[in-house]
């Protein structure tokens, strides 16, 4: 006797089959941006349970935790005419999972891309100076422009370090010679001081003996005795 499956039965399997694969888990740090016959809704699922519906539903996940995207080394040219060359990392985090999808096409690459430009165009206006002895200032600077323009991507520049800062081989040379002749310098206006306090006291001496000089005479005889 052959058994024939209920149609109501198959329907059932073929529903929960559907369902189960329609369950997504999302972690904690994720969101997921979901497009429902094409179009946005309202707001991202997300984080636990979600339920997505193949094939009328596409889900984009997002993670919101901070990134830090290494900026690769730019050749800039300073306000001076020194070319250098610079590197950052910059730290940032999605705030709108929507934004972040919908009015960007590619915001990690976008985000690396604005980075370096940033980096050369507000880097370029500074001095030679100013890069090597006004970091933490620059770095603001940096990390406020970045922000303005990240933030209509559902982007938070949370930071911007500068890194390293490579200066030409001879303009190395030169700074190591400028630093030895300050150095210098310094040891010789120490020497100097000294030899100055020291006529300084010298002369202080040759005073009192002028002014006191029996005292003077007794306290040699007692060091003899």
């Amino acid at each position: 006797m052959v058994i024939t499956p209920s149609p109501l039965l198959i329907l059932v399997i073929i529903v929960a089959v559907y369902l189960i694969a329609s369950i997504k888990i999302l972690t904690e740090y994720e969101r997921g941006v979901i497009f429902r016959l094409g179009k946005l809704l309202p707001q991202p699922k997300g984080p636990g349970i979600i339920l997505v519906f193949a094939p009328i539903d596409r889900i984009v996940r997002v993670s919101l935790r901070t990134v830090a995207l290494e900026v690769p080394p730019q050749d800039v040219i300073t306000r001076d005419n020194v070319s250098v060359k610079v590197s950052a990392v910059l730290y940032y985090r999605v705030i709108d999972p929507r934004r972040a999808i919908v009015e960007v096409e590619n915001y990690q690459y976008a985000t690396s891309q604005l980075a370096q430009t940033t980096l050369r165009s507000v880097l370029g206006q500074a001095q030679l100076d100013d890069l090597l002895a006004e970091r933490d200032r620059l770095n603001q600077q940096l990390q406020s422009i970045l922000d303005q323009h990240a933030e209509p991507w559902g982007i938070k520049v949370s930071a911007v370090e500068v890194k390293h800062v490579d200066l030409p081989e001879n303009m190395q040379r030169s700074m190591a010679r400028q630093a030895e002749a300050e150095r210098e310098k310094r040891a010789k206006i120490i020497h100097a001081e000294g030899e100055l306090e020291a006529s300084a006291k010298l002369a202080e001496a040759a005073g009192v003996i002028a002014a006191q000089p029996v005292s003077i005479t007794l306290r040699y005889l007692q060091t003899l005795t």
